[in-house]
């Protein structure tokens, strides 16, 4: 879903395949159309504090605003791919897919089933979480359709893996301070939450300390500045 997480399994880092057209497609994958659904649904039932609401909506000026005042596209039709040889995009893919696990379809197991269990106030951390997700895996397939310079799309997966962070820290304050659950007999729940946090935040922090920083974002910047240089020859 970012350099890693939105491509067909996608719910994560920036690794996406390139677009095969120019011409725009605002569902990529029958991905996007599902993260659409999500935010939408998790926006709308009041799981989601109105900052992080906030912040997806003023990505998408701020985007548009980097797109054309800092790192506009060199060219019509799609940026090249980061990773060109299919080895790595093999890795790529299985990374990718399991971000998607981790970070998209085990949080919405486990917010079903807070809702069938009536844990709504339980389930609202791992919401915050979600919903942020499916932001970004959804603007990743807006960058793409639309080919953006590659800067900008690198830019949405560091942005909102930084900001999921925070959501994900609140999200284990929030899992390893109930008490409730565990003299309710839903110590299994209990367990299945702070595995869960804890595998979102430690592959999410590897994810932009360990890929989006040191190696996603400056190769995206070295392959733009590298055109640009040729472009201009």
């Amino acid at each position: 879903m970012s350099s890693g997480a939105s491509s067909a399994a996608a719910a994560a880092p920036a690794v996406s395949p390139a677009p095969s057209s120019p011409s725009f497609r605002l569902f990529r994958s029958p991905i996007h159309l599902f993260v659409l659904v999500i935010l939408t649904v998790l926006a709308a039932t009041g799981m989601v504090p109105a900052s992080d609401i906030g912040f997806a909506i003023l990505s998408i000026p701020y985007i548009y605003f980097l797109s054309v005042f800092s790192f506009p596209a060199l060219a019509p039709g799609p940026s090249p791919s980061v990773f060109g040889d299919r080895k790595r995009n093999r890795i790529r893919a299985t990374y990718v897919l399991v971000s998607a696990i981790i970070g998209l379809y085990l949080p919405i197991a486990y917010i079903l089933e807070g809702v069938f269990n009536g844990d709504r106030d339980g389930i609202k951390p791992a919401a915050r979480h979600l919903f942020l997700l499916s932001c970004q895996v959804f603007m990743e397939g807006v960058t793409f359709s639309q080919a953006f310079s590659l800067p900008v799309r690198a830019f949405v997966p560091v942005a909102y893996n930084s900001r999921r962070l925070f959501s994900i820290a609140d999200w284990s304050r929030s899992e390893f301070a109930k008490v409730e659950q565990q003299q309710q007999g839903l110590g299994l729940r209990l367990l299945a939450g702070k595995g869960l946090v804890m595998a979102n935040m430690a592959f999410w922090a590897f994810n932009l300390f360990g890929f989006l920083l040191p190696v996603y974002l400056p190769r995206a910047l070295k392959r733009y500045y590298s055109i640009a240089h040729t472009s201009k020859d």
